[in-house]
């Protein structure tokens, strides 16, 4: 059996990141672990049933370099990068408007379910999806 653990998510700050994943979005901070010489391995992820941050997450890593630097915010060249689900999309789009995510454009209805666009604290894209009951 495979799963995807981790997906690597550049960031100009630790602490920044934490704070807008954890608090604007709602993840758990799942590992935040000094490896030394500034170096930090730092896990968050979605709220799973039980409230944890189980299943897939980001690992959110603090740009080294100027080629590091220069992609934060545009991991995927500007297209939708992350595909967040929910099981009750009013709640957390309304919860997400709440506490200030920046949205680029209205919820719609699509064949595959409810979704939105917002951005996060970078500018990376991200997709807001309450998918269609099979």
């Amino acid at each position: 059996m495979q799963r995807l653990a981790l997906v690597t998510l550049v960031v100009n700050d630790y602490d920044e990141a934490i704070d807008y994943y954890v608090q604007m979005l709602g993840f758990t901070l799942r590992e935040d672990t000094p490896m030394g010489d500034g170096k930090r391995w730092v896990e968050v992820a979605p709220k799973d049933e039980g409230g944890n941050g189980g299943g897939s997450g980001l690992l959110l890593a603090k740009a080294a370099n100027d080629r590091q630097k220069q992609a934060v915010g545009l991991q995927t060249g500007g297209r939708v990068f992350l595909f967040l689900h929910t099981d009750n999309f009013e709640r957390d789009y309304a919860a997400y408007k709440q506490r200030g995510v920046s949205f680029v454009e209205q919820p719609r209805q699509e064949s595959y379910g409810r979704v939105v666009v917002f951005t996060d604290l970078y500018g990376n894209r991200w997709d807001l999806v309450e998918p269609r009951a099979a």
